[in-house]
């Protein structure tokens, strides 16, 4: 059974026409067998729902032979606020269009994120802060996320809680090291972080991954 889906999409991946004639109905089973993403749409259909929140916007500039040319640089982050989050630039000289690009690009670099809870201090077994140490880098920024207790809150600077609240992380720790004022490196070691949630593979991932 083929999906509906909004507008003119035409796939022009493999994965596309797979989501589209309705053989891959859920995201998780994209990464179990490790299938790129190449098309944002593939994430609309599969992934209803999914917000996004712009948490950088500057002005670029470069020197060209026709003058000075001025652009827009936006920092977008998107998830569903359950276990998958993105983070992505898109540069143009109109804002809108800045965001919209990377909003795509943001998109295409989504990712499952392992929640659990790891904290010695807690036993409620809900999935509510990350279930072990993680670390993630980029740039000069590296940031270590710690499990911690219900109602801990998120112990962290203002752009790594957008992106640890939009992947549905609600109590965590942190540590962090290098310039954490770069919004997009900070950003983006924390992104790298959730996504070394998933670099030990437990009994169960291979239990589901057979399943599919």
């Amino acid at each position: 059974m083929s999906i509906q889906v909004e507008g003119s999409w035409e796939p022009r991946t493999r994965v596309g026409k797979m989501v589209k004639e309705g053989m891959i109905t859920n995201i998780e089973e994209i990464f179990a067998r490790n299938m790129p993403i190449l098309e944002p749409e593939i994430v609309d259909v599969l992934l209803p729902g999914l917000k996004h929140e712009v948490l950088d916007v500057r002005i670029v500039q470069k020197m060209t032979d026709a003058g000075r040319v001025t652009k827009f640089r936006a920092t977008v982050v998107v998830g569903n606020e359950n276990g998958f989050v993105g983070i992505g630039k898109g540069k143009a000289r109109q804002l809108r269009q800045a965001i919209e690009k990377a909003i795509v690009n943001a998109k295409l670099n989504i990712t499952p994120v392992r929640r659990g809870c790891g904290s010695w201090e807690c036993t409620c077994g809900e999935a509510h802060s990350v279930p072990y140490t993680a670390r993630g880098k980029s740039g000069s920024v590296e940031v270590v996320l710690k499990p911690a207790p219900k109602g801990t809150g998120l112990v962290i600077g203002d752009a790594a809680k957008v992106v640890l609240r939009l992947a549905g992380i609600k109590d965590v720790w942190s540590q962090t090291r290098g310039e954490t004022r770069t919004t997009y490196n900070f950003a983006r070691a924390t992104y790298n972080a959730l996504r070394n949630t998933y670099y030990f593979v437990t009994p169960v991932d291979w239990l589901k991954a057979s399943k599919m």
